[in-house]
C-alpha cells in the first residue's frame, strides 16, 4: 500500500481536472494495481465518513470467503457499467499470486538443515543482506548480497536456489522443499465480528445521489444473496443523502415558523402569498448558476438555496411593508405612481443587501471547481446567481403583482 501526494502549480479548475484524468489514464495502463486519484479535501472527508477514501462504499457481509468474493466481483462489474463510475476496486482482492514453500522435514533433518536457515537464504536471495562496506574517498557504500534481477523475476528459479548443508554439500531448494505457485490474499476484512468484502468507487461528472440510487437498485435486483449474507451501502454518498433530507426537513419546519411570524407582522395572508412569489424569482438565477458552473446538487448547493431564499424573502418584505406604509400612513393613492415611488425608495436598500452579499461570495465563487472549494464554491455561485435574478424581478414584476392582487387602503379613507 502506497500513497503519493502530487503538488500542482496554480491551475484553473478545468486544468486540474485534466491533470487528474491524465493520472488516472497512466495508472490504468499498469496491470495488477488498484488505485484511486482524489483531491485532498475529498479524500479526507470521505475517509472520515466511511474509513475509505471513496464516496461510494458497498460492504458485503457473510461467512464464506468464496461466496463474498463472487458477489463482490458481481458488484464491481455492475459498478463499472454505471455511467460516472471510476476507480472501482475490491478492498480485499482474491487470487493474489503467492509462492508457497513446503518443507520436507525428514529430508532436512538428514542433511542437518534448520527451517530458519533455509528461510534466511530465501530472504537474502530476494531482499538482500548487507555483508560489508566499501570506502571510496569520503563516501561509504554498502555491499549487498542478492540474487540477480533476472532470476528474481522467474518464480520457477526459486526451486534452484543453492543451499549449503552442514557437511559443505551444495543442494538446490527443491531437494528439501516443494515450491508451488498458489492463490492467496494479503488481508481478510472483518467488521462487527463478521467477514466482509468491500467494493468502492469514485463518481465523476455525475451527482452522487442519482448514482447511488441506480447502483442500489441494480444490486438488489440483479444479485441474489444467501441467508446470512447481505449488502450495506455507505460512504459519503449515503451520508450526503441523509444530510440533504435532514436539511430539507429542518428548513421546512423553520420556514413554517417564519411564515407564521411574517403573517403576524403583515396581518394579511394575501401579502404572505405574494411575498413567497419572490422565491421562484431567486430559484431561476440559482438554477442558471448551477448550469453555468457545471455543478451538481450537493449539500453545499442546498445550503446555498436555503440562504438565498432567506435573503430574497427579506427583500420582498421590505418592499411590501414600504408600500403599506406609503398607502396607510402617508395616504398615497394605490396607483402606478405609488408603485414606482415605492420601488424607487426601496431600490437602494435592496441593492445594497444584494451587492454586499454577492461581493462577499464572489471570491469563493470564482473558480468554484478548484479543489478545496467543493462545498463553498457551488453555494456561493448559487447565492450570487439567485440574488441577481431575484433583485431584478423583485423590483420589476413584484410591484405589478401587488398592483393587481395586493391593493392597500388608506386608513384615512377608511375613517
Amino acid at each position: 500500500y502506497s500513497e503519493f501526494e502530487v503538488d500542482l502549480e496554480p491551475l484553473s479548475g478545468s486544468e486540474q481536472q485534466r491533470v487528474l484524468n491524465s493520472l488516472r489514464d497512466i495508472l490504468e495502463a499498469f496491470p495488477g494495481i488498484l488505485f484511486e486519484a482524489n483531491t485532498f479535501l475529498i479524500e479526507r472527508v470521505d475517509e472520515t465518513i466511511s474509513g475509505y477514501t471513496s464516496p461510494v462504499v458497498v460492504n458485503l457481509y457473510g461467512n464464506e470467503l468464496g461466496f463474498l468474493d463472487r458477489k463482490a466481483q458481481s458488484v464491481a462489474e455492475i459498478m463499472r457499467t454505471i455511467d460516472g463510475a471510476t476507480d472501482v476496486q475490491m478492498r480485499s482482492p482474491h487470487g493474489t499470486p503467492v509462492l508457497q514453500v513446503r518443507f520436507k522435514h525428514d529430508r532436512m533433518n538428514s542433511l542437518g538443515l534448520r527451517p530458519v536457515d533455509v528461510m534466511d537464504a530465501v530472504q537474502i536471495a530476494y531482499e538482500g543482506k548487507i555483508v560489508g562496506r566499501s570506502y571510496q574517498g569520503n563516501r561509504i557504500y554498502d555491499l549487498t548480497v542478492i540474487m540477480t534481477p533476472e532470476l528474481r523475476k522467474k518464480p520457477e528459479d526459486l526451486a534452484n536456489l543453492p543451499l549449503k548443508t552442514a557437511d559443505g554439500l551444495i543442494i538446490p531448494l527443491s531437494d528439501i522443499a516443494t515450491v508451488l505457485q498458489v492463490e492467496g490474499r494479503y488481508n481478510i476484512l472483518h467488521q462487527g465480528a463478521q467477514r466482509i468484502q468491500t467494493i468502492t468507487c469514485n463518481v465523476q461528472d455525475r451527482d452522487l445521489s442519482s448514482f447511488m440510487g441506480e447502483l442500489k437498485s441494480r444490486i438488489l435486483n440483479e444479485i441474489e444473496f444467501e441467508a446470512g449474507a447481505y449488502p450495506e451501502f455507505t460512504g459519503a454518498a449515503i451520508e450526503q443523502g441523509k444530510a440533504r433530507e435532514e436539511l430539507i426537513l429542518h428548513s421546512l419546519v423553520a420556514g413554517a415558523g417564519v411564515l407564521v411570524l411574517i403573517y403576524l407582522a403583515l396581518g394579511r395572508f394575501r401579502d404572505v402569498i405574494i411575498m413567497l412569489l419572490n422565491v421562484p424569482f431567486s430559484l431561476v438565477g440559482g438554477v442558471i448558476a448551477v448550469l453555468l458552473t457545471g455543478a451538481t446538487i450537493s449539500v453545499g448547493s442546498m445550503v446555498g438555496f436555503v440562504t438565498l431564499f432567506g435573503i430574497t424573502v427579506r427583500n420582498s418584505i421590505m418592499l411590501i411593508s414600504h408600500y403599506r406604509y406609503l398607502v396607510e400612513e402617508e395616504h398615497h393613492p394605490w396607483n402606478i405612481e405609488t408603485l414606482i415611488l415605492g420601488a424607487k425608495e426601496r431600490l437602494p436598500s435592496i441593492m445594497m443587501t444584494a451587492l454586499v452579499t454577492a461581493l462577499a461570495m464572489l471570491p469563493i465563487a470564482v473558480n468554484s471547481d478548484n479543489p478545496g472549494r467543493e462545498i463553498m464554491g457551488p453555494m456561493a455561485a448559487i447565492i450570487i446567481g439567485g440574488l441577481a435574478s431575484s433583485t431584478i424581478l423583485n423590483l420589476l414584476i413584484l410591484p405589478c403583482i401587488m398592483f393587481h392582487f395586493g391593493g392597500f387602503k388608506s386608513t384615512q379613507s377608511e375613517n
